[in-house]
């Protein structure tokens, strides 16, 4: 219920998904199945806290440093892991 409010006063719409038609949201479904064969599986939160502890040290893993099949094996932001210490050229200052 607080899912549909939230999304009724962003001014957001829902779209429908047959039930058992995975294909028709394959990204969402995809990351569904990772994130409980990575983590959710091998878990048990004893707090809501923790639960948002281990959720975002996942969600920082899987943003920055786990290799993904779709990029070639490689991280989605290797550049976030070392920052701030080693900033974008575009932000670098000249001296």
């Amino acid at each position: 219920k607080a899912v549909r409010e939230w999304i009724a006063a962003v001014g957001a719409r829902t779209a429908f998904i047959e039930p058992g038609s995975p294909w028709e949201n394959g990204y969402c479904e995809s990351f569904n199945a990772k994130l409980r064969d990575e983590l959710l599986n091998g878990e048990l939160f004893y707090s809501l806290a923790e639960a948002r502890i281990v959720l975002e040290s996942w969600r920082r893993h899987y943003n920055t440093l786990r290799p993904h099949a779709s990029l070639g094996y490689k991280p989605p932001a290797p550049a976030a892991i070392s920052w701030p210490a080693a900033p974008p050229p575009a932000m670098a200052t000249k001296p």
